[in-house]
Formats: structure tokens, C-alpha cells, sequence
């Protein structure tokens, strides 16, 4: 993993939820550079969700893909169609405008498609969220809340894990308490 930017320090060591630490060991992986060239871990990425025969290189966009193997090594269904950014609209249950939480799946639409995301805390106008093809990498990157589309939460087997809660943090990182009234 590659070392988190310092606002974010608060997700180091974390425990849960299982998706989160998943991808959390991922930061910092890029595509090649140069054609021709492909980084092969998002190849067996591609490979583990049984997408092989699509991803053949690592320029093609690899939002979902990031997301379905994340989701898939932390042993939770994927979407139907789960390459599709925008399919991931319909994975484990909607959460409430104004609810997100750690670890829950941010789908941004857009023209000709849509990106996909994990939410790992918020300011007053930014959702931020860890992903893949996030500047070529798996990186944490903040999205306006605007432009946020769908909140999914994870389909929880037993109980939902204490670190999913609304994370709200500061320029310097400083994690702030919320109100759960």
C-alpha cells in the first residue's frame, strides 16, 4: 500500500469494513505507462472477475473493475453487469441523500457513462472517495456532492460494522464528530 495522503492518516489500521481494507491495499497502484504497456495487477484484477477477455489493457477504463474485485475479495455479490460504473446503482441497498458512510459505493453518472468510488469521508461540499482510474490510479480523490448520483451500502451478512458512520474531516484531517440525531 502506498502511504496515505495525511488528511486521511484516520484510515490507517482501520478493521472494517472488509471492502475498504481490501482496497486500501491497492493505494497507490497505476496504470503503465506508455501503449502497449499494461500493469499487471489490474490485468488480474480483470482475470479475477472473470473479465479477461475485455480488459486487455490497462487504458481502458477501470473504475468498476476496481470495485467489482475489491467487492469480490471481500466476498459480497456483484451488480448485475458489474464493469458498468452505472450499474453499480443497484448493489446492496440505498442509502438516504446526506447518509453516506465509510466504505459505501459513490456512482457519479455523466455523458457516455459514469464513475464509481468508495466513500471515505466528506467535507462541507466534497464527497472523497478511494478508487480505481482515479488519475490512472487507485487513489483517493474528492467529488463534489453534486455530482454524486447513488449511495449503496454494502449487503451486510450479520451486522453492520461499527466503522461505517458518516466520516466528516477537515483540511488537516481532523476527524469530526457526528451527530446521529
Amino acid at each position: 500500500m502506498a502511504t496515505l495522503p495525511k488528511q486521511f492518516n484516520y484510515l490507517a489500521g482501520k478493521t472494517g469494513p472488509k471492502v475498504l481494507i481490501e482496497a486500501l491495499r491497492w493505494l497507490g497502484v497505476k496504470e503503465a505507462p506508455g501503449p502497449n504497456v499494461d500493469n499487471p495487477a489490474i490485468l488480474a484484477w480483470a482475470a479475477f472477475v472473470g473479465a479477461s477477455s475485455y480488459y486487455k489493457h490497462d487504458a481502458t477504463p477501470w473504475c468498476a473493475l476496481f470495485m467489482s474485485f475489491v467487492v469480490k475479495m471481500a466476498s459480497f455479490p456483484l451488480p448485475h453487469d458489474p464493469l458498468r460504473a452505472l450499474s453499480w446503482a443497484t448493489f446492496g441497498t440505498a442509502v438516504p441523500a446526506g447518509q453516506a458512510s465509510l466504505g459505501d459505493v459513490l456512482v457519479m453518472a455523466r455523458d457516455g457513462g459514469g464513475h464509481v468510488t468508495m466513500y471515505v469521508g466528506e467535507d462541507d461540499t466534497h464527497y472523497y472517495g478511494l478508487g480505481g482510474n482515479q488519475g490512472d490510479s487507485v487513489c483517493i480523490a474528492g467529488f463534489p456532492k453534486g455530482r454524486i448520483a447513488y449511495v449503496r451500502r454494502c449487503p451486510w451478512r450479520n451486522q453492520q460494522p461499527d466503522d461505517v458512520r458518516p466520516i466528516r474531516i477537515n483540511a488537516a484531517g481532523v476527524v469530526k464528530a457526528v451527530s446521529e440525531s
